[in-house]
Formats: C-alpha cells, structure tokens, sequence
C-alpha cells in the first residue's frame, strides 16, 4: 500500500457515524476522488499554494460525502471535530439571533470551507449549514489533521497557517461589519 493509500484508508468512525447520521453519503476517500480535490484545492484560497503531492496527500486524508437539498450539514450548537471543503453546489450558513429566529449570515459555493472552527478550537459548532442544491463535500476531522502533522509535518503546517490565515481574516471582516453597525446606532456597544 502505498504511502497516499494508506493516509486515506479510513474515516474515523465518529466523524462518519455524524455525517451518516445527517443520511449524508459517503462517496469514498479522498484519494479516490483526487483529480477533482486537486484542481478544486488549486482554486481554494485556503489551499492556494500546495503542490500536487502535497493535494494528493492532503486530499487522502479527506472523505467526500454527497448531500441532498435540503439536507442540514453541520447543525449550531452540535459538537464537531471536522470541517468541510465545499466542491459542488451551494450551502446557506445560518445562526439563530437573540430571539431564536435563524438569520442566513453566508452563502458557501465550492472552494470554501464550512465548520473549520469548531475542527480547530474544539467549541460546539457556531452556526448550522443547509445544503441550498445537491451538495458534494470533502471532510477533513481534526484526528487526520493530527496524523497529517505527525506523518508530513510540512504539509501539515502549511494547513494550519492556512487555517490560522483564514480565521483571522473571518475576524478582521467581522471586525469590520461590527465597527460599522456600532457606528450606525448611538449608544450601542
């Protein structure tokens, strides 16, 4: 077995029991979708930059699931250790406000990630995703982060920059919209 074989061979059994749970289909390992996660990964932000053996690994450490519309990917409040790069179709991001009506606070379309924070800080998950269309996702657990990092320290740090990059962008445009709502309303912190 090769080395891009053996990194993929299986999910962990309580990332894919959740996502089977939600009836979600598991299509396979990364590695047997790889042409796809590659060119996609190539167009990624988050994944801008890796070279064509570093997609094959990071790509063998990930699952590709299938989704319905309508289907609900990640739900807020839930416990989560993965993340999810969208590949096909588009996903509606929504957190329930203060008097719990759901508000979308984000379209996802492919390239862009889903749930990356709760895979890295451990916290339940902050909103929930609802596929809008058919939906193809490739999930990436905390626990195959962690082997990427011991196995190809390299690589698994280039992710992790990458995913430090990515929050804290999140939290400068956060920042952003918050300073300007603030400012639009006297008194309000």
């Amino acid at each position: 077995m090769n080395q891009i074989q053996e990194a993929g061979a299986v999910a962990p059994k309580s990332v894919e029991e959740a996502l089977q749970g939600r009836r979600l289909k598991l299509l396979g390992s990364g590695a047997a979708h790889a042409a796809d996660l590659q060119q996609l990964l190539a167009r990624t932000a988050l994944f801008s930059g890796l070279g064509r053996k570093e997609s094959l690994l990071l790509g063998a450490v990930m699952h590709v699931y299938e989704a319905h519309a309508g289907q609900t990917l990640i739900t807020e409040g839930d416990s989560g250790d993965y993340m999810m790069l969208l590949m096909r179709g588009s996903v509606d991001v929504v957190r329930r406000n203060g008097h719990n009506f759901p508000v979308r606070i984000a379209m996802a379309k492919p390239g862009q990630t889903l749930g990356e924070m709760s895979m890295v800080d451990g916290q339940v998950r902050f909103a929930s995703c609802v596929a809008q269309t058919e939906c193809r996702v490739a999930v990436l657990s905390r626990s195959a982060l962690l082997a990427l990092l011991k196995r190809e320290p390299v690589l698994g740090n280039k992710v992790l920059l990458k995913l430090v990059s990515l929050l804290s962008d999140r939290l400068r445009e956060t920042s952003a919209q918050l300073v300007n709502c603030v400012g639009t309303r006297p008194g309000c912190v």
